[in-house]
């Protein structure tokens, strides 16, 4: 990679990120906001003992909702050097782990590879990368080196949500072809004696308020193209109008539990395996504080 001339996300901004940010807020060392043990993802992730989650900051995307905003748009946290994000990453497994989880890698990839390298053979937990699905395909193939576990979103089929949400109008056409990557990278869903995920794709999908027929293309898109038996899907409802998202009338409540059934409803149809929330998750204690524990 060229830190003079950035390329790492779907943005390509061109970036000096030795001397300036990126569109991401990316600089020239990784940002971290909070490195701890964290039991609100999927079950098979997060077990009884938590997930190893590494909150990075800075975002490619601009999501008006993004209950991170903090640290994805506000950018805050703590530059640190490859060698203490390795420490980190041991520190985790040492605290218990049951894997490491890299809370949007897209625009630090090559520190964080760098780093996963550096870990080994001491880490031998799987790495999630969780992502927000906006990767370019040089970007996919190196966090490839170090992903076990995809855990990225499927946010948006329509172009024109995308664009007014997050501010990425070429959101799915990337997303898509990610995902299909991705999977193509770690292969089918293989589960531990534990029910632990240790290889595969989890893809998510958070429903939005009026979002009712974006989110049945999506789940009809991932059924159409992947093998439903071989990935899973998290159907989630945990919207909440966080940040901007009061800019924008149609989504400024939470969503209804009609919408939510009737995209179970579908998923169901199509075969999809996977996860939902219940209805009360749409909680604000569902974000965590990102005051640099563990940096």
């Amino acid at each position: 990679m060229r830190l003079e001339h950035c390329t790492l996300c779907p943005r390509a901004c061109g970036a000096d990120r030795k001397t300036g940010r990126g569109f991401c807020g990316g600089g020239a060392l990784p940002r971290v906001a909070r490195a701890a043990l964290h039991r609100w993802e999927e079950p098979c992730i997060s077990g009884t003992r938590g997930s190893g989650t590494v909150f990075f900051s800075g975002c490619p995307l601009r999501c008006c909702f993004c209950q991170n905003h903090r640290i994805s748009a506000e950018n805050f946290g703590k530059e640190i050097s490859v060698d203490r994000l390795a420490e980190i990453f041991l520190e985790l497994q040492a605290q218990g782990a049951h894997n490491l989880n890299l809370v949007n890698p897209t625009h630090w990839a090559p520190w964080i590879v760098e780093a996963v390298e550096r870990a080994r053979p001491t880490l031998s937990i799987p790495v999630v990368c969780n992502s927000g699905g906006y990767e370019s395909p040089e970007t996919l193939e190196l966090l490839g080196k170090a992903a076990d576990v995809w855990l990225p979103d499927l946010k948006y089929a329509d172009a024109a949500r995308a664009a007014r949400y997050s501010g990425a109008p070429d959101y799915f056409r990337v997303a898509a072809a990610a995902i299909t990557g991705m999977f193509r990278q770690v292969g089918p869903v293989r589960f531990g004696a534990d029910g632990l995920l240790e290889k595969g794709l989890v893809i998510r999908h958070l429903v939005l308020p009026g979002g009712l027929h974006d989110s049945i293309a999506v789940l009809e898109w991932i059924a159409d193209n992947l093998p439903l038996e071989e990935i899973r899907v998290s159907v989630m409802s945990q919207y909440t109008p966080f940040y901007r998202s009061g800019e924008f009338p149609e989504i400024g409540r939470r969503v209804s539990s009609y919408e939510y059934r009737r995209v179970l409803e579908r998923a169901r149809e199509l075969g999809i395996r996977g996860y939902m929330q219940e209805k009360s998750s749409a909680k604000e204690e569902y974000t965590p504080p990102f005051d640099l524990e563990g940096v």
